[in-house]
Protein backbone atom coordinates (compact mmCIF):
# COMPACT_ATOMS: atom_id res chain seq x y z
CA UNK A 1 0.00 0.00 0.00
CA UNK A 2 1.37 3.39 -0.90
CA UNK A 3 0.70 6.70 0.78
CA UNK A 4 -0.59 7.44 4.24
CA UNK A 5 -4.00 7.34 5.79
CA UNK A 6 -6.04 10.50 5.38
CA UNK A 7 -5.65 11.70 8.97
CA UNK A 8 -8.11 14.57 8.57
CA UNK A 9 -10.85 12.20 7.36
CA UNK A 10 -10.11 9.74 10.18
CA UNK A 11 -10.22 12.50 12.80
CA UNK A 12 -13.45 13.90 11.35
CA UNK A 13 -15.05 10.43 11.46
CA UNK A 14 -13.90 9.96 15.06
CA UNK A 15 -15.23 13.38 16.14
CA UNK A 16 -18.55 12.74 14.36
CA UNK A 17 -18.85 9.40 16.16
CA UNK A 18 -18.22 11.04 19.54
CA UNK A 19 -20.78 13.76 18.86
CA UNK A 20 -23.47 11.41 17.50
CA UNK A 21 -23.04 8.41 19.84
CA UNK A 22 -26.49 7.74 21.27
CA UNK A 23 -26.08 4.17 22.60
CA UNK A 24 -28.96 2.96 20.47
CA UNK A 25 -29.31 0.79 17.39
CA UNK A 26 -28.01 2.66 14.34
CA UNK A 27 -26.37 5.43 16.38
CA UNK A 28 -23.81 3.78 18.63
CA UNK A 29 -20.17 4.90 18.42
CA UNK A 30 -18.82 2.24 16.04
CA UNK A 31 -21.76 2.68 13.68
CA UNK A 32 -21.18 6.44 13.60
CA UNK A 33 -17.38 6.06 13.23
CA UNK A 34 -17.82 3.82 10.18
CA UNK A 35 -20.51 6.16 8.81
CA UNK A 36 -23.11 3.42 8.50
CA UNK A 37 -26.50 4.17 6.97
CA UNK A 38 -29.09 1.66 8.21
CA UNK A 39 -32.45 1.21 6.46
CA UNK A 40 -35.27 -1.34 6.47
CA UNK A 41 -36.72 -1.62 2.94
CA UNK A 42 -39.28 -4.24 4.03
CA UNK A 43 -40.27 -6.32 7.05
CA UNK A 44 -37.55 -8.92 6.66
CA UNK A 45 -34.58 -6.94 5.31
CA UNK A 46 -31.99 -4.61 6.83
CA UNK A 47 -29.59 -2.73 4.56
CA UNK A 48 -26.37 -1.26 5.90
CA UNK A 49 -24.36 0.96 3.56
CA UNK A 50 -21.05 2.73 3.97
CA UNK A 51 -18.41 4.54 1.97
CA UNK A 52 -15.02 2.83 2.00
CA UNK A 53 -12.23 5.05 3.40
CA UNK A 54 -8.51 4.40 3.64
CA UNK A 55 -8.53 4.55 7.45
CA UNK A 56 -10.58 1.31 7.30
CA UNK A 57 -7.93 -0.54 5.24
CA UNK A 58 -5.72 -3.46 6.10
CA UNK A 59 -1.99 -3.26 5.21
CA UNK A 60 -2.75 -4.74 1.76
CA UNK A 61 -4.80 -1.67 0.81
CA UNK A 62 -8.35 -3.02 0.97
CA UNK A 63 -11.20 -2.87 3.45
CA UNK A 64 -10.20 -4.80 6.59
CA UNK A 65 -11.99 -8.11 7.13
CA UNK A 66 -12.90 -7.02 10.65
CA UNK A 67 -14.74 -4.00 9.28
CA UNK A 68 -16.52 -6.23 6.77
CA UNK A 69 -17.49 -8.71 9.50
CA UNK A 70 -18.75 -5.84 11.67
CA UNK A 71 -20.96 -4.49 8.87
CA UNK A 72 -22.33 -7.97 8.12
CA UNK A 73 -23.03 -8.60 11.81
CA UNK A 74 -24.75 -5.23 12.22
CA UNK A 75 -27.01 -5.84 9.21
CA UNK A 76 -28.26 -9.05 10.80
CA UNK A 77 -28.34 -7.84 14.42
CA UNK A 78 -30.27 -4.69 13.63
CA UNK A 79 -32.82 -6.69 11.63
CA UNK A 80 -33.24 -9.17 14.47
CA UNK A 81 -33.67 -6.35 16.99
CA UNK A 82 -36.23 -4.53 14.85
CA UNK A 83 -38.34 -7.54 13.92
CA UNK A 84 -37.97 -10.08 16.75
CA UNK A 85 -36.01 -8.65 19.69
CA UNK A 86 -32.53 -7.98 21.00
CA UNK A 87 -30.12 -10.83 20.59
CA UNK A 88 -26.50 -11.86 20.51
CA UNK A 89 -24.48 -13.57 17.83
CA UNK A 90 -23.79 -17.18 18.74
CA UNK A 91 -22.02 -18.06 15.52
CA UNK A 92 -21.18 -16.30 12.26
CA UNK A 93 -19.58 -17.86 9.20
CA UNK A 94 -18.12 -15.37 6.75
CA UNK A 95 -16.83 -15.89 3.23
CA UNK A 96 -14.68 -13.08 1.84
CA UNK A 97 -14.95 -13.21 -1.95
CA UNK A 98 -13.20 -10.11 -3.29
CA UNK A 99 -11.60 -6.97 -1.88
CA UNK A 100 -13.27 -3.59 -1.47
CA UNK A 101 -10.97 -0.64 -2.11
CA UNK A 102 -13.24 2.31 -2.88
CA UNK A 103 -16.81 3.43 -3.28
CA UNK A 104 -20.01 2.59 -1.47
CA UNK A 105 -20.74 -0.93 -0.29
CA UNK A 106 -24.05 -2.47 0.77
CA UNK A 107 -24.88 -5.32 3.17
CA UNK A 108 -28.37 -6.74 2.93
CA UNK A 109 -29.42 -8.89 5.88
CA UNK A 110 -32.36 -11.32 5.77
CA UNK A 111 -33.91 -13.99 7.93
CA UNK A 112 -33.38 -17.63 7.04
CA UNK A 113 -35.56 -18.83 9.93
CA UNK A 114 -37.23 -17.07 12.83
CA UNK A 115 -37.55 -18.92 16.11
CA UNK A 116 -38.75 -18.26 19.65
CA UNK A 117 -35.21 -18.07 21.00
CA UNK A 118 -32.82 -19.06 18.18
CA UNK A 119 -32.86 -17.24 14.82
CA UNK A 120 -30.88 -17.78 11.63
CA UNK A 121 -29.92 -14.92 9.35
CA UNK A 122 -27.76 -14.27 6.31
CA UNK A 123 -26.33 -11.20 4.63
CA UNK A 124 -24.60 -10.39 1.36
CA UNK A 125 -22.14 -7.55 0.83
CA UNK A 126 -21.94 -5.98 -2.63
CA UNK A 127 -20.12 -3.04 -4.19
CA UNK A 128 -21.77 -0.18 -6.10
CA UNK A 129 -21.69 -2.25 -9.30
CA UNK A 130 -23.43 -5.20 -7.65
CA UNK A 131 -20.33 -7.43 -7.42
CA UNK A 132 -20.52 -9.83 -4.48
CA UNK A 133 -17.77 -9.06 -1.92
CA UNK A 134 -18.70 -11.24 1.05
CA UNK A 135 -21.44 -13.51 2.39
CA UNK A 136 -22.23 -14.42 5.99
CA UNK A 137 -24.74 -16.57 7.81
CA UNK A 138 -25.28 -16.52 11.52
CA UNK A 139 -27.11 -18.00 14.48
CA UNK A 140 -28.56 -15.62 17.06
CA UNK A 141 -29.83 -16.14 20.61
CA UNK A 142 -32.59 -13.80 21.70
CA UNK A 143 -31.61 -12.17 24.98
CA UNK A 144 -33.96 -13.06 27.79
CA UNK A 145 -34.89 -16.30 26.01
CA UNK A 146 -32.84 -18.65 28.19
CA UNK A 147 -34.30 -21.51 30.18
CA UNK A 148 -34.29 -21.72 33.99
CA UNK A 149 -30.78 -23.24 33.97
CA UNK A 150 -29.46 -20.35 31.83
CA UNK A 151 -29.06 -22.54 28.75
CA UNK A 152 -30.56 -21.26 25.48
CA UNK A 153 -34.00 -22.51 24.56
CA UNK A 154 -34.30 -23.71 20.96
Amino acid sequence: MTGKVDHAAARAAFERALAEDAREFGNFFLSRFLGLAVTYPDDDTCVVELDVHDYMFNPQGSLHGGVIATVLDISMGHLLNRRVGTGMTLQMETKFLRPARAGRIRAEGRFLKKGRSINYLETRLTDAGGALLAVANSTWQLLGAAGPDGAPRS
